[in-house]
């Protein structure tokens, strides 16, 4: 059963969706203000969030991009905003949909298993328990990085990006590809923060992008992960 957080500060509002969603089949959890559905996602890790934009103590589009900092949790946003600028701004800052209101129950459930199916069907199959490349060593389950023997301290989505190349070690991988599986955003000129999410690592790893050991660039194509050389 999908385990859903519903972002939502009218009451009436936000006890009809619990209501129709829950008969349609999901969990429903629900925050009333945007601060408190950021903790609930770091506590409970739900599958989904629909998040109204309108919220009483951070705007909705504030919200997304904390929420993108600290996790990939996918976000279907339900909101009265019907303006293309906004409509535009929440997709780029990770939304996976966007629902203007009014709407039918039946139409956010549709969305809600649409988004599903497709996050799901773009995570990477169940890997070893701990990938290896070389004096690197990656925990995913226990989230721990070690580079000869010495722990790594990565942020949430730094650890993610290296868990994403190193499960794929030795295969060239466009930012296209690392936007859309670890920061589940839309293409679109964001290759910038994948550059530098990618600088911070190479630091961490001891190397520059001009003197690369793990990360290498294929210029044009994308990066790949391998072992330095014996």
């Amino acid at each position: 059963m999908p385990q859903l957080l519903l972002v939502e500060d009218d009451p009436e509002i936000r006890r009809a969706l619990i209501r129709a969603l829950s008969d349609l089949g999901h969990a429903v959890t629900s925050a009333a203000a945007g601060l408190v559905g950021l903790q609930q996602v770091l506590a409970h890790r739900p599958d989904l969030v629909v998040l109204d934009l309108g919220l009483p103590d951070v705007d909705g589009q504030e919200l997304l991009r904390m929420l993108r900092s600290v996790s990939d949790v996918p976000v279907v946003v339900a909101t009265a905003r019907d303006d293309e600028v906004q409509i535009v701004r929440a997709l780029h800052g990770g939304a996976d949909d966007y629902l203007v209101k009014p709407f039918s129950a039946a139409q956010l459930d549709a969305r809600v298993r649409a988004v599903l199916r497709r996050t799901r069907a773009g995570a990477p199959a169940a890997g070893p328990s701990e990938l290896v490349i070389g004096e690197l060593r990656l925990d995913p389950a226990a989230r721990v990085a070690t580079l000869a023997g010495v722990p790594l301290e990565l942020s949430a989505r730094e650890f993610d990006l290296l868990s994403f190349l190193a499960a794929r070690a030795g295969t060239v991988v466009s930012k296209r590809d690392l936007l859309t599986h670890v920061w589940r955003q839309p293409w679109g000129g964001a290759d910038k923060t994948v550059d530098v999410h990618l600088s911070w690592i190479r630091r961490k790893l001891g190397e520059t992008a001009l003197q690369p050991r793990y990360l290498h660039t294929v210029r044009g194509v994308g990066v790949k992960l391998t072992a330095p050389p014996s």
